[in-house]
């Protein structure tokens, strides 16, 4: 884990265009940005929730894997997938509790820091900020909200095919976030295993649905997809 002082110009376009701070005066993004130091983890650097609650990261790029792992089986759940201008963690920042969670970079990711006190300040600083966290708060039960529905109500194969849909670009009809994720690490983000999600993975290939390749996977018949995703 490499750290970096001072913000420089990343720093600083990456402030101004978070949700959290966008549209702040110029002078105040300065300096919130000054506040700021660039981390780089290398791929597959791994910590924990009780190493960083001291600080709050905001995504410049790369994936950062957050999830729970049972100790006893191995078995892990993704909760999320942060990406570019997402930021973490807002449990520690809000409530100031050491919850059990993980983080892992799927690749080289490049973050800013701060450390969480200045945060929690220009929270009270700054009302904006409190209404655009609740309102990502709010989004980021949505999206647990969302995966207890398909947990309870939807079988494996719908649970892959709405995890598809979610991160489809319709214009190219290709994966993003997820597109070169191994099977494993898809299975982890459905509550399922490697070996079954690979065998819907060729059973939707077999049905015309998908087109695979090496790290790329196309949709070819979205209504069959579609249908896929209502348990049909």
């Amino acid at each position: 884990m490499k750290l970096k002082g001072g913000a420089n110009g990343i720093g600083y376009n990456t402030i101004s265009n978070n949700i959290l701070f966008k549209d702040f005066d110029q002078n105040i993004l300065s300096d919130i940005a000054s506040n700021f130091v660039e981390e780089t983890w290398p791929a597959h650097t791994c910590s924990n929730c009780s190493n960083l609650r001291h600080k709050f990261h905001i995504i410049i790029s790369g994936r950062l894997k957050v999830f729970q792992t049972d100790k006893e089986t191995g078995r892990e759940f993704t909760l999320f997938l942060l990406i570019q201008n997402q930021f973490f963690d807002v449990i520690s920042l809000v409530d100031n509790c050491n919850h059990k969670i993980y983080y892992e970079s799927l690749e080289e990711v490049k973050m800013l820091s701060t450390p969480t006190i200045t945060m929690r300040n220009w929270l009270k600083m700054y009302p904006r900020l409190n209404e655009r966290l609740l309102t990502y708060v709010s989004q980021q039960l949505l999206s647990v909200e969302d995966y207890a529905v398909n947990h309870t109500f939807f079988d494996i194969p719908a649970r892959l095919a709405r995890l598809i849909l979610k991160n489809l670009n319709h214009k190219s009809q290709k994966l993003e976030y997820i597109n070169d994720l191994s099977n494993e690490e898809i299975a982890n983000l459905i509550g399922s295993t490697r070996a079954v999600v690979n065998r819907h993975f060729q059973d939707f290939k077999k049905e015309g649905i998908l087109k695979i390749g090496r790290k790329e996977v196309e949709v070819i018949n979205l209504p069959l997809l579609l249908k896929k995703a209502t348990n049909q």
